[in-house]
């Protein structure tokens, strides 16, 4: 791939967010048709429907810091590889943000049935990501990249002790 080239501004980003939001959609309209009814979880419902209101406030904030805070278009429009503020912790906040309000809106509904879709979320993104975007980010960063992968998580965020 030519240095010349640039990453487009959404990457991967519709792919993965279109594919999870209709994972996620066909899994609700499931649960709510109550085709999923055994799942329900009883003892301990507020608890889960807590941690599901947790995740989608972590993706909301994770996703205004990528996008609105630290302004990431402009960044990759000038072809510089981001590695402060929220990418100092999460090497993609925005697909992050993604798998978290999708897997905090399925935990709001309290069925052990849906509880193994953000982990499905986890191993596609992981996947694609292996595939396009961390590729071409090596080819285009080199040992910058290489190093910046060692000290910060893909997806999950992770506050290193300094």
């Amino acid at each position: 791939m030519d240095n010349k080239t640039h990453l487009p501004i959404f990457g991967v980003g519709p792919i993965y967010v279109l594919t999870c939001f209709i994972l996620m959609v066909f899994a609700l309209i499931l649960d709510y048709k109550d085709l999923l009814k055994s799942g329900n979880i009883i003892v301990g419902k507020i608890f889960i429907i807590i941690l599901g209101i947790i995740l989608i406030v972590v993706g909301v904030i994770l996703w205004i810091q990528s996008v609105i805070i630290q302004k990431i278009s402009e960044k990759i429009r000038k072809d510089c590889l981001v590695t402060d503020g929220v990418y100092s912790i999460v090497r993609n906040p925005i697909y992050s943000a993604f798998t978290f309000i999708f897997s905090g809106i399925l935990f709001t509904r309290s069925n052990l049935f849906l509880f193994p879709i953000p982990f499905i979320f986890y191993i596609y993104l992981t996947i694609l990501m292996k595939l396009t975007e961390e590729k071409w980010l090596r080819q285009k960063f080199g040992d910058d990249y290489v190093q910046y992968c060692k000290k910060v998580n893909r997806v999950i965020p992770y506050f290193r002790q300094k």
